[in-house]
């Protein structure tokens, strides 16, 4: 199982108190929609992409209150001290200045709620204090705030305000913090460290071995929308404006740190420009909401790119030794993963590097193990595909570099050694078609015009090579989703709860499925969410949200059919049919052995003398992979040509094969995977967060130093799917948003050692490794 799985797990056993023997959704059977589908399947296009063109969608940081002032922070420039000496007396002064905020007049705060405990999805990402005291515990913290009437007053006086420091000695280095890693015992809840038959003993003995270390640098959050709150109070009710994955849970960590009950916070976030994990709660948050109460108006704080890569964490960087073994045949015989990243005891986020390799391949041994680095600097937090994204590239990498110590297809040996159930619990796979993923991947990608030895295909100077990788990420569904049904007189339908749209297209393949559970079409059905006063719903992440939300929308269908079987009525077609006996279909209730006995809403609630009636659904306890293993998994091939001459690396093709269920709506759906595959060649080809170990200061803190993928990066991607539905999810579904990343780095380096015969383990893939 993966770690995310067994967060929930740990949930739900304290939620039921009981592990069912056979659980699968829908009473025990696979999800009847699964077989009759209408809406779902369609590329249909994004419901709200005509608001976006236009400029109407509400974003955050255009919303404008009134008495509205803008706010600015200003940043520690030291990286461990305290606040020495601090004048704020020319910033007070400055024009139009309304407030400085600093720790001598923040207001007494709670701290941020984090993960773990009680609450496994709260949305704090650092454990540290929000400007309570003088003290500085990373480069780049928040330590004041100016308030003014325009935000160039507020960024004027900010640059006014005088600091100055004890500096005191700060861990920095990562390779010196080797020496007092700490061991953790579990990894989101998860057992760290698995030994299983002596991997050590027998890698030495097998008869073919790699045993090397891979690095990947530090990555930052780039979401085209910088994160940007408007907080504003009404007595003792707090009304926020967040570009947050998770308003629920805000809302309720805001209550707890401002010691407030939770139905006086509001946290709206209809759309949000893009989140990737990096949007939780931070500290501008805090300072925003405790200036608004401090300063008595509404408050709009916009980080800027720099300051987002300034108190907003990323990817950490690691450390990992993979060691493969194999017998004479190709059978993996150890696989060994362990190594470091850096993850300070104020944060709550690990990379889970290991995580993926743990059901990756079959092996007769494993040893598996991280350690975690304190560092002194801004928290880590979740980013696109944690853990995979360069667990993959390590794991993926070695057993390219075992193929061809092994003289091997580098599809064949995986194809040999891919598990039919979990390698190392034996639990049964919900569904796994990995291997159907990499003979059509293969076939349509033409694997066969490969050449082994590397360096033999040409073109001019530019070397050609191909290459493959494995990648995979978990099924999740996470507890606690709800939504609010209303079917009115007329047959449309109003859905609504308090999810989250960071562009992957939840409103659309959420009407659809919906539109397909009624039976009705889906101009009949709208979608709401974004805000915390409807139906509560858990965070935005994990690539759980879809499914998560399919559970609450079948529950609440189902109590809709139970209430209209109710005021059907003697009169109705329906009538006397037990409710398992029927379902939705058609516009209205039918008999599920006898089609001819069909009532339409409107007949029924014209009857009844009601103009609409409104249920409310709960996603039932997800509780499906506490029998089975649940991922989905994909065969990445790169194309690549490098110049002999430059080092210089273009990635020319691309394809992803993908195994992840029902794909609710091929257009969004490619739109995902082929993100997430643009992310991972940014990994494999140029993001790097360059830290300078001296001052604990990132050093490319904007778009003109740390280089994403642009248009003239991005190859021909090409993306298909099995389509095979998993028996064990809403709708045979399973989460794809952070499936794409994972294995691209690898694919697109081990295509660089098949055209070049150089072999680089140390991200990214520049050219100076390459001359």
């Amino acid at each position: 199982m993966s770690r995310v799985q067994n967060v929930v797990i740990g949930s739900v056993r304290r939620v039921a108190g009981w592990l069912p023997d056979r659980i699968l959704p829908g009473g025990g059977t696979p999800d009847p929609l699964i077989e009759r589908q209408t809406e779902v399947g369609r590329p249909t296009s994004r419901l709200d992409g005509p608001l976006k063109v236009t400029g109407r969608a509400p974003f955050v940081t255009e919303t404008v209150l009134d008495g509205q002032v803008c706010a600015a922070l200003v940043h520690s420039t030291i990286t461990r001290g305290r606040i020495s000496r601090l004048d704020t007396r020319a910033a007070e002064a400055a024009p139009g200045v309304v407030l400085v905020l600093t720790y001598r007049n923040m207001p007494r705060l709670r701290i941020v709620p984090m993960p773990g405990g009680a609450d496994l999805f709260a949305p704090g990402s650092s454990g540290l204090p929000v400007m309570q005291d003088g003290e500085v515990r990373y480069n780049g913290q928040a330590v004041a705030a100016v308030l003014a009437e325009t935000q160039e007053q507020a960024d004027h006086a900010a640059a006014l305000i005088e600091i100055d420091y004890d500096v005191q000695p700060a861990a920095t280095r990562f390779e010196d913090a080797k020496a007092t890693a700490r061991t953790p015992a579990s990894i989101l809840i998860e057992k760290n460290h698995v030994s299983v038959g002596g991997a050590e003993r027998r890698l030495r003995a097998s008869a073919h071995r790699v045993d090397n270390v891979y690095r990947t640098p530090g990555h930052n959050h780039n979401a085209i929308e910088l994160h940007g709150v408007t907080a504003a109070w009404d007595g003792d009710s707090l009304l926020v404006h967040d570009t947050t994955q998770g308003v629920v849970p805000e809302a309720r960590a805001l209550a707890t740190v401002f010691g407030l009950k939770n139905d006086q916070v509001r946290v709206l976030s209809p759309f949000v420009g893009g989140g990737f994990g990096g949007k939780g709660l931070w500290d501008h948050q805090i300072i925003a909401v405790a200036a608004a109460r401090v300063a008595g108006r509404p408050v709009r704080l916009r980080l800027s790119r720099e300051g987002v890569y300034r108190i907003i964490g990323g990817r950490s960087p690691s450390e990992q030794r993979v060691a493969v073994g194999a017998d004479a045949d190709g059978r993996f015989t150890a696989i060994v993963h362990t190594g470091y990243t850096v993850m300070p005891s104020y944060g709550a986020c690990p990379e889970q590097f290991t995580m993926g390799t743990r059901t990756a391949y079959r092996a007769d041994s494993f040893e598996i193990l991280q350690r975690h680095l304190d560092l002194d600097v801004v928290p880590n937090t979740f980013m696109r595909t944690p853990g995979e994204t360069i667990g993959t590239f390590a794991v993926e990498s070695a057993i390219d570099e075992l193929a061809h110590e092994m003289d091997a297809d580098p599809v064949e040996l995986r194809l040999r050694n891919l598990p039919d159930r979990h390698p190392i619990s034996g639990s049964p796979f919900s569904q796994h078609a990995l291997h159907r993923a990499f003979v059509d991947g293969a076939a349509r990608f033409g694997w066969d015009r490969r050449t082994a030895k590397p360096g033999e295909r040409r073109d001019g100077e530019w070397l050609i090579g191909l290459g493959c990788a494995s990648g995979g990420f978990p099924y999740v569904r996470i507890p606690g989703a709800n939504v609010r049904l209303t079917l009115r007189r007329d047959g449309t339908v109003a859905i609504s709860c308090s999810a989250q749209d960071m562009g992957m297209g939840t409103t659309t393949v959420q009407t659809q499925h919906a539109a397909d559970r009624l039976g009705l079409p889906l101009d009949r059905i709208t979608f709401t969410l974004g805000d915390s006063a409807l139906a509560a719903s858990p965070m935005a992440g994990g690539s759980a949200q879809t499914a998560t939300i399919m559970g609450a929308v079948m529950s609440a269908a189902d109590r809709l059919r139970d209430e209209l079987l109710t005021l059907a009525g003697p009169g109705s077609p329906v009538a006397g049919l037990r409710a398992t006996a029927a379902r939705l279909a058609d516009g209205g209730v039918v008999a599920a052995a006898d089609p001819a006995r069909h009532d339409t809403y409107q007949a029924i609630l014209a009857r009844a003398g009601r103009d609409e009636v409104t249920v409310t659904g709960a996603g039932a306890p997800p509780l499906e992979f506490l029998k089975y293993t649940m991922h989905s998994s994909s065969a990445v091939f790169c194309e690549v040509r490098v110049s002999e001459v430059t080092g210089e690396v273009r990635v020319d093709r691309l394809l992803g094969s993908f195994d992840c269920g029902t794909v609710l709506n091929p257009k969004t759906a490619a739109s995902q995977l082929r993100g997430g595959m643009i992310m991972g060649l940014g990994v494999a080809l140029a993001e790097e967060t360059l830290f300078d170990e001296r001052t604990g200061r990132i050093m490319n803190p904007s778009l003109a130093d740390y280089h994403i993928p642009a248009h003239l990066d991005v190859p021909d991607i090409e993306v298909l799917w099995t389509g095979i539905p998993d028996p064990h999810s809403p709708l045979g579904a399973r989460g794809i948003g952070e499936l794409g990343t994972s294995g691209v780095a690898a694919a697109v380096a081990n295509a660089v050692f098949n055209a070049t015969g150089r072999r680089v383990r140390d991200l990214p893939l520049t050219l100076d490794k390459l001359l």
